[in-house]
């Protein structure tokens, strides 16, 4: 059933005409361009990846929040502005009340594209990696508000896994005891965002798009509120194998403990950082994976669309 969305929320033509007419969307997070790669890279990733949910049937509908607005959709001067202007914040759940109540700029984490997607109705949202229980956590206490918001928001979010740099067994009991599907597509080993592997077994697995939107209407019908996470392992060709990168991202932790940095802003440390000491090797892998998930939530989004009863 198609919901109309949220009077707070500005949506594009294009957009809001899709949801109105039951044609797939798909929703894209917009922390990724401000906070998880370098300028022009993410800007052109961006575009591109719009382009790719295009290519695949669907429309993109990249969310953010502009002038304290929150937008479901973006122009091309809008992206830009994400990718470029430094006052841009990065947005997470806790973090939307005061970016609109400051007419502020703030790039949308995971958590908080899934609400706001959800609060427009789209059903379907593609991401790179999840957030999750960072390493340590157990004295730190560092958990994504990814791992609550898939435990209540009922969108499907398809990424590569959750990223590299967490304490990935943890991420997933949680998400086991929050009761969040994590289904692995063509895969029987957990992704861990760089690398296919995890040395930890994916919950379940289905190898259909068309599986996965019964999967969809099967929880939601049953009243089984929440998301579910799709876990799309980044092409053979782009990895960088677990087993290389371990060194690298304990080296990246070491330099983000040495310097203090923690909290939201030990993310986009730890990519960056990371994609300096393997001489870029990672942002290649990264954007690749992207686009491998867009590719794949774009069909996602039409056989949702296509499983519609009556």
């Amino acid at each position: 059933m198609m919901t109309e969305p949220h009077p707070m929320l500005r949506l594009t033509a294009e957009v809001r005409a899709a949801l109105a007419d039951g044609r797939p969307v798909v929703a894209l997070e917009s922390t990724i361009i401000s906070h998880g790669m370098p300028y022009p890279d993410n800007v052109a990733m961006a575009r591109e990846v719009e382009r790719i949910v295009r290519d695949g049937g669907a429309v993109p509908a990249t969310i953010a929040v502009l002038g304290g607005i929150p937008r479901v959709g973006l122009s091309a001067d809008e992206l830009e502005t994400l990718a470029s202007d430094p006052s841009v914040v990065k947005v997470s759940i806790r973090d939307l009340p005061h970016v609109v109540a400051t007419s502020g700029h703030g790039a949308t984490t995971v958590a908080a594209t899934m609400r706001l997607a959800a609060l427009a109705g789209i059903a379907v949202f593609v991401t790179g990696g999840l957030g999750g229980v960072h390493r340590g956590a157990e004295s730190s206490m560092d958990i994504s508000a990814d791992m609550t918001e898939l435990s209540q928001t009922d969108v499907a979010v398809v990424s590569a896994g959750v990223k590299s740099i967490l304490d990935i067994g943890r991420t997933l009991e949680v998400l086991e005891t929050l009761g969040v599907p994590v289904v692995g597509f063509g895969t029987d080993e957990f992704p861990s965002f760089f690398s296919r592997s995890s040395g930890f077994a994916a919950p379940m697995r289905v190898d259909t798009v068309g599986e996965l939107a019964a999967m969809m209407r099967a929880k939601w019908a049953l009243g089984l509120h929440g998301g579910i996470s799709v876990a799309n392992p980044v092409p053979v060709a782009d990895e960088v194998p677990a087993a290389e990168l371990a060194d690298t991202i304990d080296r990246a932790l070491a330099d983000a403990d040495a310097h203090g940095i923690r909290g939201k802003d030990i993310t986009p440390y730890l990519l960056g950082r990371i994609v300096e000491l393997t001489d870029g090797r990672s942002l290649a892998t990264n954007i690749a994976l992207v686009r491998n998930n867009a590719r794949l939530g774009a069909a996602l989004a039409r056989a949702y669309v296509a499983s519609a009863p009556g």
